[in-house]
């Protein structure tokens, strides 16, 4: 039972029902999906096990059962939205956020439907679950708190979701169509803003900062059965169990070869290095970005080109085989800002030029 707490991390029942009923209203973004609320750790103190919850009014407090992935339910219950209950857990306040969570069974591993998260969106404003930022963080979160779910339907919100694990690409995929976002959507925009650590404190994605992203929410090019898919910046267990190929790169023969990075840190030791630049004096508008990542190690482990809306993943840097492609020979000024990797992959895929080791 939360008895006793000084200054806990609380939400108004009433705004979480009124979540709830908003759902129920828009379920067609999500016909499968069921809702449940979700709390995470906002700091890297906080401590996830042990947390309880309860419905807290004046004349009564209910228990919440939170299940071992810390999500939960609330039921309607009318007594409690007379006397303004607040939902409570054992945990003081700035030590956890809380996101609703909306998931359509059956997807493939590590993909979720984009009509589940604008729905997501919507409950979580309506449910005012979202803490509040200091005005102009980040210079790229807007003023959340006065915004209802209409905020959701904007071409490009800035509404942050968390993956389950840390990123390191996220494609949207429908039908032939392919996106990979662009790295200011990936990490809460921090390759945009080199003060980004100095406003950690004030979001809600302290300690989750390696899991963060936007999505283009009301672009309705998208259809919401959209998939999301996400690359994680952990390799699979079957790649873990792979030799680690020879020759790879290290940060300083990136740094060599193509200067200084835009670099983004995070606690775990793993870095994402981004580049922006012409790939040559000919290629057109917008200008690609390369975005690297390197692991506690120090080699490089991943790296991905972007040109505008056409995108390519560059694989691992182990030895690459060119099967189904074809080779072009190309200019060495050309290909310098890529130096150390294995294969260039250039959108559409009839264009595809591989190349060996520099």
């Amino acid at each position: 039972m939360v008895t006793g707490l000084r200054n806990p991390v609380a939400k108004s029942y009433r705004s979480m029902i009124a979540g709830m009923e908003l759902f129920e209203k828009r379920r067609h973004l999500a016909p499968a999906a069921a809702l449940r609320f979700k709390l995470l750790p906002r700091n890297r103190r906080t401590r996830m096990q042990g947390v309880e919850l309860q419905v807290e009014a004046e004349s009564f407090a209910r228990r919440v059962e939170v299940a071992a992935d810390h999500t939960f339910t609330l039921e309607r219950d009318e007594a409690a939205l007379r006397e303004n209950a607040a939902v409570m857990p054992n945990r003081k306040a700035g030590t956890m956020t809380w996101r609703a969570e909306i998931r359509t069974p059956g997807l493939p591993p590590h993909t979720r439907r984009l009509g589940d998260l604008r729905l997501e969106c919507e409950v979580g404003m309506e449910a005012r679950l979202i803490s509040n930022y200091r005005p102009f963080l980040f210079g790229w979160i807007d003023a959340l708190a006065p915004e209802g779910p209409e905020y959701c339907r904007r071409p490009a919100p800035r509404y942050l979701f968390f993956a389950d694990r840390p990123l390191w690409s996220v494609t949207l995929a429908a039908g032939a169509r392919r996106e990979v976002l662009e790295v200011d959507r990936l990490y809460g925009g921090a390759s945009r803003d080199p003060d980004w650590k100095e406003d950690l404190p004030y979001c809600d994605c302290e300690v989750l900062m390696d899991r963060a992203y936007f999505l283009p929410l009301g672009d309705a090019s998208w259809p919401d059965d959209t998939r999301v898919e996400f690359e994680y910046m952990e390799p699979p267990m079957e790649a873990q169990e792979q030799a680690i190929a020879p020759e790879q790169s290290s940060k300083a023969d990136v740094r060599a070869a193509r200067g200084e990075a835009t670099v983004i840190d995070f606690d775990s030791g793993y870095e994402v290095w981004v580049y922006r630049g012409k790939l040559s004096p000919k290629a057109p508008p917008p200008a690609p970005e390369l975005v690297l990542l390197f692991p506690p190690s120090g080699i490089l482990a991943k790296a991905r080109i972007r040109w505008g809306a056409q995108s390519s993943i560059i694989a691992t840097f182990s030895n690459f085989a060119c099967a189904k492609s074809r080779s072009e020979p190309m200019a060495s000024a050309t290909l310098g800002p890529y130096a150390g990797a294995n294969s260039i992959t250039l959108s559409p895929p009839s264009s595809w030029r591989c190349f060996r080791q520099m």
